[in-house]
C-alpha cells in the first residue's frame, strides 16, 4: 500500500529522511512544495536527492517534501507514477509546476495495471492533504489535462521535436509545416515544443508566441500556461495579436487562419494590414510571416471549413520544410482508432472501405434520432463529456428567441449551443447541439453526430450532392460560386465532427439517400 510521509524541506531536517525506512536505498516518488509552487520527482535515494535539491535555487524556496513510499515499488513503477503526477497536478491547477517536460516516459512494464490502481489511492490521499483539488476523472475530462505540455511523446512526435530544436538551436530559422490528421496530437506537440524551447539554454531567451485562431481553445491554453513555471498566459495570442516582432511563432490550427473573405470584422482586419505595412488583401498568414523569423505551423487541410480559411494553395506556395504526424492519439482504441479515422476519410473520399469491424471503438449508425439522443445522454451520465454535434443545416432561431427550437427531426426538437466559448463544458451542453465552430479542436468521450439535410448522395452519378439552400452558415457560403468548393467545406465539417469521439461515435443521417449510401458502404462491402 502506498504511504505519504511529510518532512520539512531544509538542511536541518534532512537527517529525518535519511533515518526513515525508505530514505536511502529504495525507489520513491516525492513532491516538494510551498503552497504555491511544486516539483515532482522520483529517486532511489530520497536522502541524496533531497540534498541535491537543497542546492537548487528554484527548489530552495520550497518548504515541504512529501515522500510517497510502497513496499512493492520498483524503478519502472516510480517513473510511471512520477509522470502521471506531473500530468495530473499540472491540469489540477492548484500549483505552478517547476518541472521541465523533457524526458517524460510512457512505457509498459510488468504488472503496470496494479500500480495504476495504486495511483488512484495516492491521488485521493493528496486530495485529503489539500495538495490536489479535483477528482481524477474530472481532470481526465478537462482540456487542461489533454493539452498539457507534460505528455510522453510518440515516436514520430519526438523525432519532429528533436529535429526542430536542433535546427533552431543552430540558428537555422525557417518555415516549417507539421501536417496531421485529427487526433494526431498537434496541439499537444505545439505546447510541448513551446515549453521545451523556453527551457533550453540556447533558446529560452527567444521571443516566442503561440498563435491559436480558435477563441475557446486559446482560452484553455492560456490557463495551462498560467500554471507552468516560466510560461505566461500572454504568450498565447490570437492572429490579431501578431503586431510585433517575434523570433518564433508556433501556430496551432493553422488551417483556421483567415483571409479577407466572409469575415465579420473587416475594419480591424484592414487596420492590422495597415499597421504592418501590408496590402489590402494580405492574410493572417502574411502577418505571421512578416512578424517572425521562424514559423512552425500545425496544419490539417481537411479541417478547413469556411471560405474565410486561407486556401491550401497559399500554404503550398511557402518555402517550407514539411513533417507528417501519423500516430493516432485521440481515439483510445489501439489499431481501431487509426482504422476508424481511415474509415471516415474513405467514406467521404468515395473510396472502398477496407475495414469496418471495430472491436474496441463504439461506432453506430441510427435510423431513429430519438434513440441516438437517449444513448448519448446515457453515456454522459456514466462518463461525462458526451455531446451532440452537427453541421450548420438549420437556422439558429433560438439566438433571437431562446424559447424556440432550431433543429426538428420527426418529434425530436433540439437547440443549437447557447454559448460559444467552451461550450462542451457548459452546464446545459448535453441538451444542446454544438456546431462545428464550437467543437473544432475539442475532444469528446462520445460524439453524437447529426448529418443534416444539406448533403445527400446521387446513386446515378456516384457522387455527393449538396444543397446550398439548406446550408445555413451565411459566412460559410457567401461568395462561393463553385458547388465543388462548397461541397468540400461541408464534407470537411463532417470529417471533423466524426473524429471528435475518444471512445465512440454515434451517427444519425437526415437524408435518406446519404443514409443508404453510408450504410451500404460500411455494412455491405
Amino acid at each position: 500500500m502506498p504511504e505519504i510521509k511529510t518532512f520539512e524541506f531544509n538542511k536541518n531536517k534532512v537527517q529525518q529522511i535519511k533515518d526513515s525506512h525508505f530514505g536511502l536505498n529504495w525507489p520513491v516518488v516525492y513532491l516538494i512544495e510551498d503552497g504555491k509552487e511544486l516539483y515532482v520527482g522520483e529517486t532511489t535515494s530520497a536522502y541524496t536527492r533531497t540534498n541535491q535539491h537543497l542546492e537548487n535555487p528554484e527548489r530552495k524556496k520550497l518548504d515541504k517534501i512529501h515522500v510517497i513510499t510502497d513496499e512493492e515499488y520498483n524503478k519502472s513503477a516510480t517513473l510511471d507514477i512520477e509522470s502521471k503526477l506531473i500530468q495530473y497536478i499540472s491540469a489540477d491547477g492548484k500549483f505552478i509546476l517547476q518541472n521541465s517536460n523533457h524526458g517524460i516516459k510512457n512505457h509498459d512494464y510488468f504488472d503496470r495495471q496494479k500500480y495504476q490502481a495504486k495511483f488512484e489511492m495516492i491521488w485521493k490521499e493528496l486530495q485529503k492533504m489539500n495538495i490536489a483539488e479535483n477528482d481524477r476523472i474530472q481532470i481526465e475530462n478537462s482540456d487542461l489535462f489533454k493539452y498539457s505540455p507534460y505528455k510522453a511523446l510518440t515516436v514520430d512526435q519526438k523525432i519532429i521535436v528533436d529535429e526542430l530544436i536542433e535546427e533552431i538551436k543552430s540558428g537555422n530559422y525557417r518555415s516549417y509545416i507539421i501536417n496531421g490528421d485529427p487526433g494526431t496530437g498537434k496541439t499537444v506537440l505545439a505546447t510541448y515544443l513551446f515549453k521545451r524551447l523556453k527551457e533550453i539554454k540556447e533558446t529560452k531567451d527567444l521571443k516566442i508566441g503561440l498563435v491559436v485562431p480558435m477563441t475557446g481553445l486559446r482560452g484553455t491554453l492560456r490557463k495551462i500556461f498560467k500554471n507552468i513555471k516560466n510560461l505566461k498566459s500572454n504568450m498565447v495570442i490570437g492572429p490579431s495579436g501578431v503586431t510585433q516582432k517575434y523570433d518564433i511563432l508556433i501556430v496551432d490550427e493553422a488551417h483556421r487562419l483567415k483571409q479577407r473573405k466572409n469575415i465579420t470584422n473587416f475594419r480591424s482586419f484592414d487596420d492590422n494590414n495597415r499597421l504592418l505595412g501590408l496590402d489590402y488583401n494580405s492574410t493572417e498568414l502574411d502577418w505571421i510571416m512578416k512578424c517572425s523569423k521562424c514559423q512552425i505551423l500545425f496544419y490539417d487541410k481537411n479541417q478547413s471549413v469556411r471560405p474565410s480559411d486561407i486556401p491550401q494553395s497559399k500554404f503550398e506556395e511557402l518555402s517550407i520544410k514539411k513533417y507528417k504526424l501519423n500516430s493516432q492519439l485521440r481515439i483510445s482504441s489501439g489499431m481501431d482508432g487509426e482504422r476508424y479515422i481511415k474509415l471516415v476519410q474513405d467514406l467521404f473520399d468515395l473510396k472502398n472501405i477496407e475495414y469496418n469491424n471495430f472491436v474496441n471503438y463504439d461506432f453506430k449508425i441510427y435510423d431513429d434520432l430519438s434513440r441516438m439522443v437517449s444513448d448519448i445522454k446515457e453515456k454522459d451520465k456514466n462518463m461525462d463529456l458526451c455531446r451532440m454535434v452537427s453541421g450548420y443545416a438549420w437556422p439558429w432561431i433560438s439566438k433571437k428567441d431562446p424559447n424556440k427550437y432550431d433543429i426538428e427531426v420527426g418529434e425530436i426538437k433540439l437547440k443549437w449551443n447557447s454559448v460559444n466559448n467552451n461550450w462542451v463544458y457548459s452546464k446545459n451542453a448535453i441538451n444542446e447541439v454544438g456546431c462545428i465552430h464550437t467543437v473544432q479542436g475539442y475532444d469528446l468521450n462520445y460524439a453524437g453526430v447529426i448529418i443534416g439535410p444539406e448533403i445527400s448522395y446521387d446513386f446515378n452519378k456516384n457522387k455527393f450532392k449538396v444543397y446550398p439552400e439548406k446550408y445555413m452558415d451565411i459566412n460559410g457560403k457567401r461568395g462561393v460560386n463553385d458547388i465543388g468548393e462548397l461541397e468540400r467545406y461541408i464534407i470537411n465539417i463532417y470529417k471533423t465532427l466524426l473524429t471528435r469521439g475518444i471512445h465512440g461515435t454515434y451517427v444519425y443521417i437526415v437524408d435518406e439517400n446519404l443514409r443508404k449510401y453510408l450504410m451500404k458502404k460500411i455494412y455491405n462491402n
